[in-house]
């Protein structure tokens, strides 16, 4: 049987181990690891002493705004296209990225890109490197190679895929008082979005805004770690009561996995979707934020 490659099935947004290990010369792969800060992970560290050959780390914690007291909103597009551009990527290359969980940060790179709009092909490695390894594939460890930098233009937000903290707070109001508002999908916990479970984050409310629907992130990957089909993906979003005809909206705690839902929701056929950056790190955090609390 021929091995399977992205040029023969086209540049899906999702790649099998096998197509991006017989693909390696032809795309810029990106270690997109990130943890969550109670995990005590190192993401760089575990880069450095284990990675796909040729990979390259892109810092979701170090490429962003630092003018804003949050975990990591998207960089101004001249701050994305310098670090992008060190990190040896043009405009026009396939980029494939991936992360160290599986169904995890990778998604949020991967929106990242789409933010900017980049010109070429964006890929998430579908179930990250434990896929890879899995696949019987080499990982390498040790001092990253220089890197020759690539001149990348600097590119114009797409607004449309992007909402901020007052566009978030309108639909609440909205919302509060019956009024129709696009669908806001949070994948955080069910007990954080009811009010039952406490935020990671110290001094942060749960609950969730008005009208939001539940979409744990978990729920739109199988048991090994990797998207589900586009069919089980469209009949998890069915089954919550989500039209993906209509505008979208997606949320978390700071980004990350709201983007998985971004990711899942694409591949389920919905046309208008939207990440809120801040998230509930954003929203929670100030005084005139509408939370709800079921428990």
């Amino acid at each position: 049987m021929a091995t399977a490659s992205i040029t023969s099935r086209g540049y899906s947004s999702l790649l099998s181990a096998d197509e991006v290990a017989s693909s390696l010369d032809k795309v810029k792969v990106l270690d997109s690891s990130w943890h969550m800060p109670n995990a005590n992970r190192d993401p760089f560290q575990e880069f450095l002493a284990k990675r796909i050959d040729g990979a390259r780390f892109f810092g979701i914690d170090t490429i962003k705004d630092t003018t804003v007291d949050l975990p990591h909103m998207l960089p101004t597009p001249e701050v994305f296209a310098q670090a992008v551009g060190d990190l040896g990527i043009s405009n026009e290359d396939h980029v494939v990225v991936y992360d160290s969980v599986g169904t995890f940060s990778a998604a949020r790179v991967y929106w990242t890109f789409k933010a900017f709009g980049h010109q070429g092909p964006v890929s998430i490695l579908n179930g990250g490197l434990p896929a890879w390894e899995r696949g019987g594939h080499a990982v390498v460890g040790g001092p990253v190679a220089a890197i020759e930098r690539a001149s990348y233009a600097v590119p114009t937000l797409q607004k449309d895929l992007v909402r901020d903290y007052a566009t978030m707070l309108q639909h609440a109001k909205a919302a509060q008082a019956g009024n129709s508002t696009p669908q806001i999908l949070d994948a955080r916990a069910l007990a954080r979005f009811t009010g039952e479970a406490p935020e990671p984050r110290p001094g942060l409310s749960s609950g969730h805004m008005p009208g939001s629907i539940c979409v744990p992130f978990q729920e739109v990957a199988n048991a090994q770690g990797q998207y589900k089909s586009d069919d089980e993906l469209r009949a998890l979003f069915e089954s919550k009561g989500v039209d993906l005809t209509k505008p979208i909206i997606t949320s978390c705690g700071s980004g990350i996995t709201a983007s998985v839902l971004y990711v899942a929701l694409e591949r389920a056929g919905a046309k208008q979707v939207a990440v809120y950056d801040g998230s509930w790190t954003e929203y929670a955090d100030k005084s005139d934020a509408i939370i709800v609390k079921d428990a």
